[in-house]
Order: structure tokens, then sequence, then C-alpha cells
């Protein structure tokens, strides 16, 4: 498979995923956030079920998914819930931080510590999230449980790739982890006593869009797109999803566009990048043996 049309997945991901945090935040006002994650994973599942049905290996990947269905569950279930409480390019700025999250999660779990570059670049982002969000004393609650989405978005990425290079049939993982996402936010919604309901033609339509769309395809994608490509050209392509948060929050969303808090957010944007960068052995990556291709 041609490394371009792996890459051109993944930044197709970046896009429609950056789309959906105004998309998500607009309907939240006519359904709980709960529910909304419950009903868009369980949609996805059951759109697959006739495609998954005719598969062999149907019942395959269940502890695999079942890991990753949790992290899917901590993301999306704090990222839509913070939406309520922040602004959706916050939130899209917010969640990039995931790329800080993933050099500490690999000193944490392999050992493996991160280089000056990248302790650097976690001031960076630090600094960038101080401005977007106005300091300590104006973080709301919406930002900080992001923070949570940013953390869980590394911890699945990681176990991702692990699970993609070990020959995981990608159709009936991601089934799976839809269907179990989608119990789990059920369950939580239940137990909270929430209500199911959605209140609005507009809900239902962006329910049935992230569905299909951000979860379904994108999600497929980016398993199939991570057996070809390296976890860090991955990282890089991904911090890209918080510039197109930003842009459709600021155009398509008609949120306000103010400075400081863009500020922060490139700054942010730089973080990610230069922590990824630094990674590469650019030298040996002249003679072709380092850099992804």
């Amino acid at each position: 498979m041609s490394p371009f049309w792996a890459d051109a997945g993944l930044v197709y991901c970046a896009v429609v995923w950056g789309a959906t945090f105004y998309m998500v935040k607009d309907a939240l006002a006519g359904v709980d956030p709960l529910a909304m994650v419950s009903h868009r994973f369980l949609l996805s599942a059951l759109m697959m079920a006739p495609w998954v049905a005719t598969r062999r290996g149907r019942f395959r990947h269940l502890k695999e998914s079942a890991i990753l269905a949790t992290m899917l569950f901590l993301l999306y279930a704090t990222q839509t819930v913070g939406l309520g409480y922040t602004s959706a390019s916050n939130s899209g700025f917010i969640t990039g931080l995931f790329v800080i999250f993933v050099p500490i999660f690999m000193l944490i779990f392999f050992r493996q510590p991160p280089t000056r570059v990248q302790w650097a670049s976690s001031a960076l982002a630090m600094a960038g999230l101080w401005l977007l969000t106005g300091g300590i004393s104006s973080v709301n609650f919406g930002d900080a449980i992001t923070l949570v989405a940013a953390a869980t978005y590394a911890g699945h990425l990681l176990a991702t790739d692990r699970c993609v290079r070990a020959d995981a049939d990608t159709v009936v993982l991601a089934f799976h982890q839809f269907w179990m996402t989608g119990a789990m936010a059920a369950a939580a919604t239940a137990l909270l006593g929430r209500s199911f309901a959605v209140g609005s033609t507009r809900s239902a339509g962006t329910i049935a869009f992230l569905a299909l769309v951000p979860t379904l395809s994108a999600f497929f994608i980016q398993m199939w797109a991570q057996k070809f490509t390296q976890p860090v050209k991955v990282s890089l392509i991904f911090s890209l999803e918080p510039v197109f948060a930003a842009l459709f929050a600021w155009t398509l969303g008609s949120e306000t566009f103010v400075p400081a808090r863009a500020a922060g957010g490139g700054l942010i944007v730089a973080a990610m990048m230069a922590g990824e960068l630094s990674k590469l052995d650019l030298l040996r990556g002249r003679k072709k043996e380092v850099l992804p291709t």
C-alpha cells in the first residue's frame, strides 16, 4: 500500500474529527452528552454488523477491544461532557495535548524517558494552555475534564498501534470497540438517571453524521493507516486536528475569535510538532534510515 494513501487517510481523520467539535457542542442543546456517545457508537456498530457477520473471525479481539473501548469511552465521555462547559476551539486545542501525553506514557509504561526537547515542548504546551484558558483562575470544568480526554486519546493511540501491528482484523476490532463503547455509555447514562431522548431533529441528524463519518469511516481508516505509518508520523498528522477544530469553530460554528486564545492554541500546536519532530534523527533521516515515509 502506498504511504501517500495512508497519510491522506490520516489527514482525512484529522479534518473530520476537527469538524465535530462545533457540531457536538450545538447538538448538546437537544441530547444528554453521555446519551449522545451511546447513540453515536451503537449506531456505528449497527451499521457495521452486516459486514462483520460474514467474517470468519468475527469473535476475535474481544480482550483487545475491551481495553480500547474503555479508553474510547473515557475519551468521548469526558470530551463530550466538557463541550457543554467550554468552547469548541478550546476543546480542540486541549484534546490536541494528547501528543504531549504520549512521551509521558512512554516513560511510565515503557521506561523510555523523553528528550530535553520533548520536556521543553511540554513546557511550551503548558504556556499555550495558560493563554488559551486564561490561567488557573479562569479554567472551567469543561477545560479541566477535557484534559482527561487528551490523556485517554494518547493511551488509545499507543494501544491501537500495538494491536494493528499484531495483524489484527481492523474491521472486527473496530466493530467490537464501537458496540462496547456504546454499551458503556448507555450503562453510564442509565446509572446516572439521565435521559436517552433526542429532543431535536438537528441533534438526531448530528448523531447520524457522527456515527457514519467521524466514527465509522475515520476510526476504521485510522486503524488501517496505522498499519503502514509510524506512530511519530501519525501523531504529527493528528496534531492538525485542533487547527481544524478551531477553524471550523470560528467560521461555521460562529465562535468569537479571541487573539490571546488563538495565540495559546498556536503555542500548543507548535509544542506538539516540536515534540514529535524531536523523536526523529534528522542526520540519519537524510540517509533514509529513520524518517518515516
